[in-house]
Formats: structure tokens, sequence, C-alpha cells
């Protein structure tokens, strides 16, 4: 998320946090599972909308990602999105990340990982940071939930503050359909509040968003989804809207 947001007014969504793709290697039924997975997509949305607060100034942004998932469940992998972050954060977010998944308990599942904010086309003052992340999420028949933390400590970027961010995701895929039904809702508290970065003081805020998901044809899919956050409402950086993204996946 953008600090240049931050400081024209004072978050990574339809998420963040956020981000579905399939195998990358075509393999023979007779062959062993590999023992790493590579998935990637790309996506074209029409606001990138980042735990309620545009990163694209209201404007359509180019996404896209790769991830590498080994068979013991560490994974590294790298995002990006097209932003309008003015001099300090320029023109690109690149998050690169790595972690650890797998079962917690049977029918429980556990990710924990690493953060990289980076702003590589940026040329003032401090712009990246870290935050580290975990969740665990659960299916219970059509429906999957996840709950999870991210919590960035102090550090120049932040102006040597910081953020805790908890959110919770309920996905309920409509059977003999091509439709999930998203939400989500999460809670800032700290520098990356919607109501900070609209030029508020208000270090507590929510964000939320309804939508669905339905997968076009082979590896594409069209996600719509209505995203709100609290605090004040400034035009194409807090005010409710309507973002439409279309993602191919591999």
């Amino acid at each position: 998320m953008l600090t240049s947001i931050r400081s024209l007014a004072a978050a990574t969504i339809l998420a963040g946090c956020a981000l579905a793709s399939a195998p990358a290697f075509a393999q023979e039924a007779t062959d062993p599972p590999a023992d790493i997975v590579i998935t990637g997509n790309v996506a074209l949305t029409t606001d990138y909308r980042f735990r309620g607060v545009s990163l694209s100034g209201g404007d359509p942004a180019v996404q896209g990602g790769i991830t590498a998932t080994h068979s013991s469940g560490f994974y590294v992998g790298a995002w990006s999105s097209s932003i309008s972050g003015g001099p300090v954060y320029g023109n690109q977010e690149l998050d690169l990340f790595a972690g650890v998944g797998g079962k917690l308990a049977e029918g429980v599942n556990f990710d924990l990982g690493l953060l990289y904010y980076a702003y590589p086309s940026g040329h003032t003052g401090h712009a990246d940071y870290f935050e580290p992340y975990a969740s665990i999420s659960t299916t219970v028949g059509p429906a999957t939930a996840k709950f999870g933390v991210a919590y960035a400590w102090d550090q120049k970027s932040l102006g040597d503050d910081d953020n805790l961010y908890l959110f919770t995701n309920i996905d309920f895929a409509i059977p003999e359909t091509p439709l999930t039904i998203n939400t989500h809702l999460g809670y800032t508290d700290g520098v990356l509040g919607p109501d900070i970065l609209a030029g508020g003081t208000d270090k507590s805020d929510f964000d939320w968003s309804i939508g669905a998901t339905a997968k076009v044809f082979g590896p594409l899919s069209l996600s719509v989804a209505y995203i709100g956050a609290g605090g004040a409402k400034v035009d194409s950086l807090t005010d409710d809207t309507v973002v439409a993204t279309l993602t191919a996946s591999f």
C-alpha cells in the first residue's frame, strides 16, 4: 500500500490479502507428483483496492503473479500491480513473499509467511516495508472460511509506526453452478487505516466487500465485488465502489 497515498491523504483487495490458479506442469497419469508446482495468474481490474483503499487512483490496473510451491508446503512467489503512487511509490507495486502452509488438524489448514512490499519505480523517500502474516482456514461443504492477521512493525516507510490488520473471508460455492459468493471483513489498527489515508485521525477502521466469482471459460474467471471502508470518504481513494476483475490462471 502506498504511503504516497498516505501523505496525499495523511493499505492488497479483492483481496488483499487476498488472491486461484492451476498447475503449470502437465504430467502423465503414471508420473509421480512433482516436488515443485508452479502456479500463476494475470488479471485486469477496474480499480486496485487494497483493504478498501484504491492504490490505482480509481483507475484500472494490470496485475499478475507467480508462485512456486514445494511438496513440503514451503512456497515463494511474487505479485505485481500497476499503481498511481506519485514520486514516492511510482507506478508499480511488487510484492515478494515466502511462507509455509499445511494441515493443522483434520479439515483445518494454516498459512504462515512474510511479505515484502517494494516500489521499484519510486524515487523519493522511503517506501518499502515488511509485513508478516498468518491465517487458518477450514471448509465445510461448499463453504470455506479463512481467519487471518498481518502485522507491519514500525518502519521508516510507516513513519516509525506500526499497523495491525485482522480479517476474515467467507466464500460459498453455489452447487451445480460456476458461481462462488465471496465476502470479506477487515479491521485495521494503525497508520494504514482507511481514515488515516483519507486525511483523518482515526487509526481504527473496518473495510468490507461482498461479491461473486464465476468461471468464464477455461482458465478465465470474472469477479465483481462491492467494496467499502470506514472513515472519511474520498473519491477514487476510500469511497465505496464496484470493482470487476478478469483473471487468467495457469
